[in-house]
């Protein structure tokens, strides 16, 4: 535990370093809360495969808001702020969209039917020229119904896509400014380009939604990033952090703090952890080496979360290419992997995992988690050596792999090295390519594996239904980062997003994992360990277990004295 001495002396140092303690500790500034994230937070769009797997969202939920929100459990909540959306009879899944006549974002533009189109065009991968993370609920609709301008829509899904977690849709992150991105696009709208298909207006579209959104080094213009929720963008920058300020234009509850700053990677976040100098922190477990508590925190820190209620599971994605282009090659590489001592060493109290599909918290992950994974507990070093030997046509010399995560992070490069030492036994070398600019489209190019959550995520991830992170398994879903392609287990992932009967889904997740193992696309160790602190100055903090992490609800914190 750090030292009250040091934490005082470190509050010291804050408040005369840190542009946001600096107005916490009465220079006459607005109160400020200093949020500590392990995202990286140079980006608006939380929705393309690098804003997801840096977690754009975890700083985002309450600056662009949707028809739903992950609450603290991963449960999808209906936002009203936003607006309805209610089932339509009918023989397929129809869904009415109706903002509340009040949405609007910052610079004045009323949410509405050009966002929703954008969305779905965007995530759908109907539509060409869009990156997104991922597909999942959004490929079944079919169509969505409204004219430019419009407050209401109506989606459509396919006939027998009736997609199970439907209310998650069009949630938090995912409606962004379709005006500015026509503006920037040299379009007076969205909406006619799309439905029309017209190839040439929106590949503009789409290059601006792919990387548009991203923070400039220089001074950031606030017309590009108009909020729609509770909280707008003032500035950002590593040394100054991301700058949340109340949004004057919100037509819902006030945000209980005027001032937010969140500090994410690329900031002087190692720092902060190490002396304390934040008000609230949501991080992965031993992202530095020291204890995590805030400065001037008399009382306990909270204990870690339940590994039982994990939304999210640690894994190794393999890449499909390369070094693991032979099956072979990737089942001697998991059987020299140390699963059990890994899970006991860095998982926290959190026991060896083997599922991909379902985490922890999930009701029925307990009764199958056993049953899966059994010959790859533990390193088997004559299989990995056999194996190694029987791949070795696939490949000139030895099997060598190189392993990526986002660094700087203590306990990923321990656990990186205790693989290195596990698999130098058997002759499979272990590289430790950590990196701060890592990106998940380096799989199968700068490394062979990538050290993830959920198998896509550097941040927080998951959320209490599993349908959206099943398609990491999902051949041709942006989520499958290696690419891999199964015809049976893509059917079963479609399957179980519309399965509601826990038989059904337990038949489904069998299959599912009985592939995957079989393939050994991936290595899952044990639920990711996070950690969530906060000091005694704050108040209504509630830890977010989910890919939104715990600033879930930032704009009911409040500061005392």
């Amino acid at each position: 535990m750090i030292g009250l001495a040091r934490k005082v002396s470190a509050l010291l140092v804050a408040c005369v370093a840190g542009a946001g303690l600096l107005s916490a500790c009465g220079d006459g500034g607005p109160p400020t809360i200093e949020y500590v994230v392990d995202a990286r937070t140079d980006g608006y769009n939380a929705n393309t495969v690098v804003g997801n797997a840096d977690g754009v969202l975890m700083a985002t939920t309450r600056v662009l808001p949707g028809f739903s929100y992950l609450g603290a459990q991963g449960q999808v909540t209906p936002d009203r702020d936003i607006g309805t959306v209610t089932q339509v009879p009918g023989d397929v899944l129809t869904l009415r969209y109706e903002f509340n006549p009040a949405a609007r974002f910052s610079d004045g533009q009323a949410l509405g039917c050009d966002d929703l189109v954008l969305a779905w065009a965007a995530m759908s991968g109907r539509v060409p020229g869009f990156r997104p993370a991922t597909t999942a609920g959004y490929r079944d609709i079919e169509r969505i119904d409204c004219a430019a301008g419009d407050r209401s829509a109506t989606a459509v899904f396919a006939k027998g896509r009736d997609h199970r977690d439907w209310l998650s849709l069009f949630g938090a992150g995912t409606l962004l400014p379709a005006h500015v991105v026509a503006r920037e696009a040299g379009l007076s709208d969205v909406v006619e380009p799309i439905r029309s298909g017209n190839q040439e207006a929106i590949a503009k579209i789409a290059q601006v939604w792919n990387t548009g959104f991203a923070f400039p080094d220089g001074p950031l213009d606030p017309a590009r990033f108009p909020s729609s929720g509770p909280y707008r963008i003032e500035e950002y920058s590593p040394s100054e952090g991301l700058v949340l300020v109340a949004n004057d234009a919100w037509w819902g509850d006030a945000p209980a703090t005027e001032r937010i700053v969140v500090w994410g990677r690329g900031t002087d976040v190692e720092r902060r952890l190490a002396d304390g100098a934040f008000d609230v922190a949501d991080v992965a477990g031993g992202l530095i080496a020291d204890d995590i508590v805030a400065s001037g925190t008399s009382a306990q820190p909270q204990p870690l979360p339940r590994p039982e209620r994990a939304l999210a599971v640690q894994e190794l994605v393999l890449a499909s290419t390369g070094a693991f282009a032979e099956v072979r090659a990737r089942r001697a590489f998991a059987s020299c992997v140390p699963r059990a001592a890994l899970a006991q060493r860095f998982g926290q109290g959190a026991p060896l995992w083997n599922l991909r599909v379902l985490a922890p918290a999930d009701n029925l992950a307990g009764q199958i988690n056993p049953t899966f994974g059994v010959a790859y507990a533990r390193p088997d070093l004559p299989r990995a050596r056999a194996l190694s030997t029987e791949s070795a046509d696939s490949r000139t010399g030895p099997l060598r792999v190189r392993i990526g995560y986002l660094a700087p992070s203590d306990r990923d490069r321990q656990l990186v090295a205790a693989i290195a030492e596990s698999c130098r036994q058997v002759g499979v070398e272990v590289v430790d390519a950590g990196s701060a600019e890592l990106s998940p489209t380096a799989l199968g190019g700068d490394v062979d594996a990538v050290l993830v959550a959920n198998g896509a995520g550097f941040a927080a991830a998951g959320a209490a239904d599993p349908s959206r992170d099943a398609y990491q398994l999902r051949g041709g879903d942006p989520l499958n980062l290696a690419g891999f392609r199964d015809p049976v287990m893509s059917r079963a992932v479609d399957d179980l997003a519309t399965a509601t009967l826990a038989a059904d889904r337990l038949r489904l997740v069998r299959t599912i994992e009985n592939t995957a193992w079989a393939q050994m696309r991936s290595i899952p160790l044990f639920a990711a360990p996070r950690i969530h602190r906060w000091g005694d100055r704050v108040d209504n903090v509630v830890a977010g277990l989910a890919r939104n992490g715990t600033g879930w609800n930032m704009d009911r914190w409040t500061i005392r004295g």
